[in-house]
């Protein structure tokens, strides 16, 4: 049975408290991304419990973080809490963001498009990252990739991860595993425009500009 956002979303409120106690850093490459770069207003779509989000209140006057699953906006809210930095959070679906058109200056969406259940949820989400994104926004997106080492084909396919909890619990997660062709043809279909796409640690990563005129 093909699975849906309501799906993504229990799995997340599930595993919530264990899965943000193993997501404590911000990744190299988001850093990477982030250096040098300064806005008014920052978004960190699919937040989680708040790890980036935490990284681009040092970039931007006004971050918002946001994710589907509330379980993991409670993380957020505590690691903000604990932290001492500002983050406004909200639930949303990746493909359906509560904020208007233009108004974010920089963005991250890491390792959460390939939970999107189909093609054509993972590109409105894409077109919704351009829809909200300012004129001269930018953004960095990321996916997991058949450029993986623990992945065994070329082709793009649907699977399940198992997320194991501390009792033993087996909670299976659904990716859809890229390949680099169809990463950037799913950017390249999508409103945004791609400045650079790439590969680091198995993920397929790019950065990518607002709306196309």
């Amino acid at each position: 049975m093909e699975p849906n956002r309501g799906d993504v979303q229990a799995t997340y409120d599930r595993i919530a408290a264990h899965f943000a106690k193993t997501r404590e850093y911000a990744w190299p490459e988001v850093e990477s991304f982030l250096h040098g770069r300064n806005a008014d207003t920052a978004l960190d779509l699919g937040c989680g419990n708040g790890r980036h989000a935490e990284l681009l209140t040092s970039h931007a006057e006004r971050v918002v973080g946001a994710d589907v699953s509330a379980g993991l906006l409670a993380e957020a809210s505590a690691r903000a809490r604990d932290r001492n930095f500002d983050v406004e959070l909200v639930q949303c679906d990746a493909a359906r963001i509560p904020l208007s058109a233009n108004s974010i200056d920089l963005a991250v969406y890491v390792a959460t498009l390939h939970h999107l259940p189909t093609r054509d949820a993972r590109i409105d989400s894409l077109d919704e990252l351009a829809r909200v994104l300012s004129p001269d926004g930018t953004a960095l997106i990321s996916a997991w990739s058949t450029a993986h080492d623990k992945f065994d084909q070329e082709d793009a396919f649907d699977t399940t991860v198992d997320w194991t909890l501390p009792g033993g619990e087996t909670v299976p997660r659904f990716y859809h595993i890229y390949s680099p062709e169809e990463f950037r043809e799913d950017v390249a279909e999508s409103a945004l425009v791609p400045d650079d796409v790439s590969i680091s640690s198995g993920n397929c990563y790019a950065v990518v500009r607002g709306r196309k005129q």
